[in-house]
């Protein structure tokens, strides 16, 4: 059996707190939002950048799913970031069967309440939940954009990225619509990016939403969403928020 067939989430976690540096907790803070999560409770960290999270989760990217939800459960924000990175990984592997896409698909919302700051969405919605909903019904996105988690909302809109750059950018409208003037700013800065992203595939139907929505929309939702516009374009629209 080969060392990579071999790893345990045991091992992972060794791994990353060979890495860890009190120094380097309050760096690592400002990635994580509290505030969105239902219990509040504070997460903790060990000391270890993203940037050096991610490579240590590439050596352990044929870790098994139970082994992955094990580190899903850790109250270690560093050891989440790398549970989501993982499952990005097999996600994108062109090896990987269509019944363990199904299954990290099934275990990232079996497990949304552990995937619960903006930057775990991130990282594996696009591929993970987006790439499996890719030529399937997506009513489920419908029914995370109506959660009261914004990492569950956050979700919904993320997720349609991998279907943006397919040039099909309906879901992402229309889940924009559902969240254009939410609370959350976690969410709002999601739903600007993705807006601005389907823009670029299509500005007409961008530039015909923000007329309809932009006096209901958040600040900084409108700021992200016409980015990219031309500027007079994008002057406009601001002076209508």
């Amino acid at each position: 059996m080969s060392v990579r067939a071999a790893v345990t989430h045991r091992q992972f976690v060794a791994a990353l707190k060979e890495l860890a540096d009190p120094d380097a907790v309050a760096g690592v803070a400002r990635f994580v939002r509290d505030d969105a999560r239902p219990d509040a409770t504070r997460t903790k960290m060990l000391g270890v950048s993203p940037g050096n999270v991610f490579p240590v989760a590439k050596r352990f990217a044929d870790l098994p799913l139970g082994d992955v939800e094990r580190l899903l459960e850790s109250p270690y924000y560093e050891v989440r970031l790398g549970a989501v990175a993982i499952m990005d990984f097999q996600a994108r592997a062109k090896r990987t069967s269509l019944a363990h896409r199904e299954a990290l698909y099934d275990l990232y919302l079996r497990r949304h309440d552990r995937i619960d700051n903006w930057d775990l969405v991130d990282r594996a919605a696009p591929h993970v939940v987006g790439g499996w909903l890719a030529d399937k019904p997506r009513d489920v996105l419908y029914e995370l954009a109506r959660s009261a988690s914004p990492d569950e909302r956050r979700t919904a809109i993320v997720a349609t990225w991998f279907f943006i750059r397919a040039d099909d950018v309906d879901d992402t409208f229309r889940i924009a619509e559902l969240l254009v003037a939410d609370e959350h700013d976690l969410v709002q800065k999601a739903v600007g990016s993705w807006l601005r992203e389907a823009g670029k595939r299509d500005q007409p139907r961008l530039v015909r939403f923000l007329r309809k929505h932009a006096r209901a929309m958040p600040r900084t939702m409108l700021r992200s969403a016409t980015e990219k516009l031309p500027p007079a374009v994008r002057a406009k629209l601001m002076q209508t928020s």
